[in-house]
């Protein structure tokens, strides 16, 4: 495993993070395919063999069952001081008043219940998980800032917003001296670049360390397209983020399938090589449901491509309409 510095902290973590969206309770969430308690343990014990120490989570997932079947595991299998753990607030998670957002009542409630499932004192990273339009982002950053000052997080981070919103944060905190956000969590991938036209500039610019969601673009990346799974049939989200553009994605995934071919790898790696190439990108966080999964993710790290397999990948490419921020 290669390790990397966490934006501009002296954190190290693993430049590949364990996604885990795909745990928790199906009974208590949106996707169908996700693991239960017994399936995740196995998962998340090569994946610290494997080295990886960064582990990502939001309360959402599977409504926090996601994070109490991380939490439990990562206090069996590793030291807690070894690793890297994030969360994230934003999204519905009780109905009625005060069940989602941004605002102080919600993060100050909604750090301390994460917390409780992940069952430490602390999180290294705690992340806004997206953008509050109904609440002030100065209300925001003070309570975020509230939330590190009283060491329930070491850091914070922010997910798919416009450049422009996550600039307004950044001045806002700098503003106040209060906690400036060091990573931004957005979606980024071979077949979804639309960051690269102003929220990857600005990262590089202000230090701020870059850690991709669906980087594989819901697997859309390592298989052919009319090869499905449970996964590609039921979950919704993946439909609406890719379902438009399937026929300008084919070239680019076929354009994968090749380079796979030439390398004889699997073309999950050459999809997370592309990835791994960018700046600035530190970690992408991937998802895994299988143990291979993991395999091929972090053997991808050895996967170097020139320049012209670059551009290749990159070439095919058409304008996508933005999905993710709202």
């Amino acid at each position: 495993m290669q390790y990397i510095k966490l934006g501009n902290t002296g954190v190290d973590v693993s430049r590949i993070c364990l996604g885990c969206m795909g745990f928790g309770d199906a009974a208590f969430g949106h996707h169908s395919w996700v693991l239960n308690e017994e399936q995740t343990r196995p998962v998340i014990k090569r994946a610290l063999e494997l080295g990886i120490n960064f582990f990502d989570t939001a309360n959402v997932y599977a409504g926090g069952t996601s994070e109490a079947f991380v939490g439990r595991a990562l206090k069996d299998f590793a030291r807690r001081e070894e690793i890297v753990l994030a969360t994230k607030v934003h999204f519905r998670m009780h109905e009625g008043p005060n069940g989602a957002g941004l605002s102080r009542k919600a993060i100050t409630s909604e750090i301390d219940n994460s917390l409780k499932r992940l069952g430490t004192d602390y999180v290294d990273l705690y992340q806004i998980h997206r953008w509050d339009y109904d609440t002030p982002i100065e209300e925001t950053m003070e309570a975020l800032h509230d939330v590190v000052k009283a060491g329930k997080a070491r850091y914070i981070g922010a997910s798919a917003m416009f450049a422009w919103q996550f600039q307004k944060a950044l001045h806002v905190a700098e503003k106040h001296g209060w906690t400036r956000f060091v990573t931004m969590q957005n979606h980024y991938n071979l077949i979804y670049r639309e960051d690269e036209r102003e929220m990857l500039p600005l990262c590089k610019a202000e230090k701020i360390g870059v850690i991709p969601y669906s980087p594989l673009a819901g697997g859309r990346l390592t298989r052919d397209p009319q090869e499905k799974t449970h996964r590609s049939e039921t979950d919704e989200v993946q439909k609406q983020k890719y379902g438009a553009t399937e026929e300008a994605d084919r070239a680019i995934i076929d354009q994968v399938a090749s380079l796979a071919g030439k390398y004889g790898v699997p073309r999950v790696q050459i999809a997370l090589a592309w990835l791994l190439h960018k700046d600035p990108v530190t970690a992408p966080i991937v998802g895994a449901t299988k143990i291979s999964h993991l395999e091929d993710a972090a053997a991808a790290l050895s996967v170097q491509l020139k320049p012209e397999e670059l551009a290749s990948l990159e070439e095919p490419y058409v304008p996508h309409r933005i999905v993710g921020h709202q």
